[in-house]
């Protein structure tokens, strides 16, 4: 099985991820949002497969520095894609997209397991 992760690599999440993957012998893909930049269409393909709510990380320094009108602009997809596209720290880690078309968000080992 073949699954694609998207993160930042130097995230220690995703390093636990990598570790926790490999352990299992799970071959993957790694897409770094730092080393190419997310698109709207893949965006827009992640928002139709879960919501704002799970794919924002509001617990992060990136999150508490914006201002209100870009905290504002993350309730609604459309204006939402643009502020994750210029901050892709806020997405959260890892992002595991899995050959049935399903996604996971965070390092949730049990549920990782379950998608295998």
């Amino acid at each position: 099985m073949s699954i694609k992760v998207y993160g930042i690599k130097s995230c220690d999440t995703m390093k636990k991820t990598f570790g926790f993957l490999e352990e299992k012998g799970v071959r993957f893909d790694f897409e770094d949002y730092k080393k190419k930049e997310l698109t709207p269409e893949l965006l827009e393909g992640f928002l139709a497969k879960t919501t704002l709510e799970f794919l924002v990380n509001k617990k992060g320094t990136t999150y508490r520095k914006m201002d209100d009108s870009q905290k504002l602009a993350l309730e609604k997809n459309e204006t939402a894609i643009p502020v994750l596209i210029e901050n892709p720290s806020m997405i959260k880690r890892p992002l595991i997209t899995y050959p049935d078309g399903s996604l996971t968000l965070g390092f949730v080992p049990d549920k990782i397991s379950e998608k295998l």
